[in-house]
């Protein structure tokens, strides 16, 4: 296996509404800070790869048009994935295992602002038995609450607590949509938005964007002075027919984990992607870590949760703390799809 690092992060302020920007014109900022941060230049990476959806763009092949923000003059070898942009690192990382290439550039994006985005994401689900019934992704989620609380798996008032401790640590992240939280008590006199979801439940919809740049062996050290090496990484799914599953678990997590060993060594920091209050306890479950871990000091999903590069933020965010030498050792997570259905687990360390 190739020592493969992320070498340079960078994400533009996240914010309910980029109305006055297309997506060329936010994400290419966005793709221009990763690259100076490695000190780099387009011609010198040798694979480039974005996350993003037609649906939300609501034009077919739109990556197409984005790829102007990358400048692909003259031509680059390009690939994409209609999943968050975790799944393009990891198409980029398996480039380079594979020798096709020693650096790579990687992005995310989404605007979700124009549409209804939860009646929006319930074009995800199967198209013959879920997706008539345009049941919309807070209700779903709603679903998966109900059960956790009916069996005991967590209560109102730990989901209050997560919520509170997200977005109280996203005062600090100058990224962050939401930052800061009125108290458990006071979030839990609130109304049902989705019984048994409250607002604070759930995440906001969010415009924004993330890039990265990867690199292998000498050229990391190259671009920076302390890489994020990825030492471990592994996607698993569970089944898209729900009436089939507990949805209170998520095994295709606690799988993803060991093949990236997570448990191989201590964890400093955890980043998890959790839109959902509920979820982050079954994130934290399946990842076989306690309630001591430091989870989610940026925030997480539920201060800014945009689709398509909220789990690849995920990744950055450790990759950041590992560069700045505040973390040795720390484990990323991303999922897609409705219920954390699909799930990406990184083990990140510095040398």
């Amino acid at each position: 296996m190739r020592d493969v690092a992320i070498v340079s992060v960078a994400q533009g302020e996240h914010v309910r509404a980029e109305a006055l920007l297309n997506e060329v014109e936010m994400v290419q900022p966005i793709i221009r800070a990763a690259l100076d941060g490695a000190g780099a230049e387009i011609s010198d990476i040798g694979f480039t790869c974005s996350g993003s959806s037609d649906y939300l763009a609501g034009q077919a092949f739109s990556f197409v048009m984005t790829l102007d923000a990358v400048g692909a003059w003259p031509p680059i070898q390009e690939s994409h994935v209609e999943m968050d942009g975790a799944w393009a690192l990891y198409e980029a990382w398996l480039k380079i295992q594979a020798g096709h290439a020693d650096t790579a550039l990687v992005y995310g994006y989404s605007k979700a602002s124009p549409g209804d985005l939860p009646r929006v994401l319930s074009r995800m689900l199967d198209p013959y038995y879920y997706a008539p019934l345009w049941p919309d992704s807070v209700a779903m989620a709603g679903l998966q609450a109900r059960q956790m609380l009916d069996s005991g798996a967590i209560t109102e008032e730990e989901m209050a607590r997560i919520a509170h401790r997200n977005r109280t640590a996203a005062e600090s992240n100058p990224f962050a949509q939401l930052k800061g939280s009125p108290s458990v008590e006071d979030l839990l006199s609130a109304d049902y938005l989705s019984d048994p979801l409250r607002k604070h439940d759930c995440p906001p919809i969010t415009d924004g964007g993330c890039a990265m740049v990867l690199a292998a062996g000498d050229k990391a050290r190259e671009w920076s002075e302390r890489p994020a090496w990825i030492r471990g990484i592994d996607h698993r799914i569970d089944s898209h027919n729900y009436g089939a599953r507990d949805l209170t678990k998520a095994p295709s997590i606690g799988l993803a984990a060991q093949k990236a060993d997570v448990a191989a060594g201590g964890v400093d920091v955890v980043e998890v992607c959790a839109p959902f209050s509920h979820q982050e306890r079954i994130v934290l479950n399946e990842l076989g870590l306690g309630d001591d871990a430091n989870v989610n000091p940026s925030g997480g999903a539920l201060a800014a949760n945009p689709i398509m590069a909220a789990g690849m933020l995920r990744l950055g965010e450790v990759a950041n703390r590992i560069t700045a030498g505040e973390a040795d050792r720390g484990v990323a997570h991303a999922t897609a799809g409705h219920l954390l259905q699909q799930n990406l687990v990184a083990v990140i360390e510095g040398d």
